[in-house]
This record gives C-alpha cells, sequence and structure tokens, in this order.
C-alpha cells in the first residue's frame, strides 16, 4: 500500500454486512461527512445503475489504512465531502445495466471501487468486478484485491523473484507482510525471511510460512539478517515500514538485489544514499497499488485474476484475524490504528 501510514503492520480490518435485502429505496452506509470525525451510519438513497454499472450487495469490505488517512484528509486522494470509504469488496450481483455482458445477477464478484465500498450495496462499473470462482469463500476473496495484488505486483512484476531466492519482508504480520510470505513461499519457491517489531507477530509470521524471523525492536536488522544469511546478504526485499527499517534493509541486499518501497508504516520517508545502489549494483524501485488500476489496468486485472487463481487453487491460504459488522466500523478504524490487529481483520 502506496500510503504514508502509522505503525508498522499497514493491517486490514473487514466489514461484514448485517443481514437484509441487498436492494430497496435505500441502503446503509458509513459516511464520513466531517475529516478526522467518527463516520456516521446513514440511510442512503439507492440511484438507477447507468449502462455499464453494476449494483452489487456488498458482503465484506476491507478498511485498509488508506481508508483511515482518506477519512483524517491525509491520504493522496481527497474526496468530496460526504463521502463513503472503502477500496476492496466482494459480494453478489443484484442488477446490471443495459450494457453490461460480463455479469449477470447472483454473480459473486469482487471489486475495487475507490472510495465507496463500506455500505450494503456499491454501484461500480463493469470492468473493476471479477467473478469470484466457485470454490473461492466470498470472505476469503475479499482479502485479495490490495493485499495479495500489491503482493504479486511487488514479487513477480517489479522484482522479478526467482525460485529459491532469498526474501525480506518488513511488517510481516500485517496485511501485505502476510500476502508477500504467502506468495513468495508457496507460489514462487522462494526462502523468506519475515521482520517485525514484536515475538508475538514474528511467531505468526513463522506459522504463515517464513523460514527465519528477525524482531527489529530487538537490535539492528542488518546485523541479525547477516547472522542468518551471512555477508551475501538477500536477494529481495519488501518494505512498508520506510525510515531506518529500510535503511537496513537496503543494506542488507546482496549483489544486483533489488528493494521494492511498497509503503512507510513507520511515518518517516527515507533519504536514500546513492552510493548504496552502485555498490553492490542493486536496484531501488517504488510500487504503488494504485497507480496501476489507473495507469495500466491489464497489468492489474492480470494480477488480480492470478490472486483468483491461485486462491481457487489453494496455492495462497489469506489469514483473516477478525470481522466487524458494517456499523462497527468506527470500532474496525480503532482496532487498526492501535495496531491490535495482524493480517486481515474482518
Amino acid at each position: 500500500m502506496a500510503a504514508v501510514a502509522w505503525g508498522r503492520c499497514l493491517p486490514r480490518v473487514w466489514l461484514r454486512r448485517s443481514a437484509g435485502p441487498g436492494c430497496g429505496r435505500h441502503y446503509r452506509a458509513a459516511l464520513c461527512t466531517e475529516l478526522k470525525q467518527p463516520l456516521a451510519i446513514e440511510e442512503v438513497a439507492s440511484r438507477p445503475v447507468r449502462p455499464h454499472e453494476v449494483r452489487v450487495d456488498v458482503h465484506f469490505c476491507g478498511v485498509n489504512f488508506a481508508d483511515i488517512l482518506v477519512c483524517r484528509g491525509q491520504y493522496q486522494e481527497k474526496p468530496q465531502l460526504p463521502f463513503t470509504p472503502g477500496m476492496e469488496f466482494s459480494g453478489t450481483v443484484l442488477e446490471t445495466g443495459a450494457a453490461v455482458s460480463t455479469m449477470k445477477e447472483g454473480d459473486r464478484v469482487i471489486g475495487v471501487s475507490g472510495f465507496n465500498g463500506m455500505a450494503e450495496e456499491c454501484i461500480i462499473d463493469q470492468k473493476t468486478l471479477w467473478q469470484i470462482p466457485e470454490r473461492v469463500p466470498l470472505r476469503e476473496a475479499a482479502t485479495l484485491p490490495v493485499s495479495y495484488v500489491t503482493a504479486i505486483l511487488a514479487l513477480e512484476h517489479r522484482a522479478r523473484t526467482r525460485p529459491g531466492e532469498t526474501v525480506l519482508v518488513t511488517a510481516a504480520a500485517g496485511a501485505t507482510g502476510l500476502a508477500v510470505i504467502d506468495v513468495a513461499t508457496n507460489v514462487l519457491q522462494a526462502k523468506v525471511i519475515a521482520a517485525a517489531g514484536s515475538e508475538e507477530k514474528c511467531r505468526l509470521a513463522m506459522q504463515r510460512g517464513a523460514q527465519s524471523i528477525v524482531n527489529y525492536s530487538q537490535g539492528s536488522l542488518k546485523e541479525a539478517v547477516r547472522k542468518l544469511v551471512g555477508s551475501g546478504g538477500v536477494n529481495v526485499v519488501i518494505d512498508t515500514v520506510g525510515g531506518d527499517v529500510f535503511l537496513e534493509a537496503l543494506r542488507s541486499l546482496a549483489w544486483e538485489g533489488r528493494i521494492v518501497v511498497v509503503g512507510f508504516a513507520g511515518g518517516t520517508i527515507a533519504s536514500m544514499p546513492a552510493n548504496l545502489l552502485l555498490l553492490k549494483n542493486v536496484s531501488a524501485m517504488g510500487l504503488y497499488w494504485g497507480r496501476y488500476k489507473e495507469q495500466d489496468f491489464p497489468v492489474f486485472s492480470r494480477i488480480l485474476s492470478s490472486a483468483l487463481q491461485y486462491c481457487q487453487q489453494r496455492r495462497i491460504q489469506p489469514h483473516i484475524g477478525a470481522v466487524f459488522k458494517l456499523e462497527e466500523v468506527n470500532d474496525a478504524f480503532l482496532h487498526v490504528r492501535r495496531r491490535k490487529s495482524t493480517g486481515k481483520v474482518g
């Protein structure tokens, strides 16, 4: 996730809608009516779908750290008030526009919605919906658009990770970190060193497939990695923390290693000495999830389709930590801000 975020986990919370009719004259939505204030749950009038749009009965919606930031006016995108946050969701199709040819009523779908998913229904362009394979549950599918697409983009598309290479992932117990561990280990057959800020989070990362763990609250990340792999270093770093953790991870790279900047959960954007790139011929690159959706949609769509396929094949198994109801959205936000969550929370 490319947000300037608080904490080191970039965790994700999932909102589950209460039982009830999917489409009527009104539906409930979480509304940000004033920045830096609690969200309100209000009745919203339904509108007609346009020719290329689909109305979806939302079952699960992710709470990304970006949702919290946008509700505080601290995100790159600044929607006009009032707005409904929520970047990713899963549900079933209620209605399709006259020109829609890819979906039909009753289809199970995941959607990438910008900021309007935290509601009982969502109207969205058909091109940003993907059908969910039969063997993939709705809740599991809803974990894929942000964290798993980020992980696959970072590992496959940007870093070109190869089987047998060693990957160091920071904030390893967060949603993105656990997705990186899952994809690197179970899809790419890479070896993973998971770095996190507590013993509990390190244990979770190990349980989810990491071969080695480092608790960077207990000392130098660089020295801990050196003890694990020697002076040669790691081939790939996926960093969501920034600051000193980023610089130590950069110094841990092997010859022709690659580091991918995903976010700044530690709150500090590091200034990088360029000589660190030169000495080992390493590459530093960025990954802004949302820009792929806007600038290179075919790549974004292909990666999300790959994530769905991996999930159907059980090659990846998303970790969901908790689930909140729609009316508990402010509790969900607080849960994330206090860094209580690991992986997906729903």
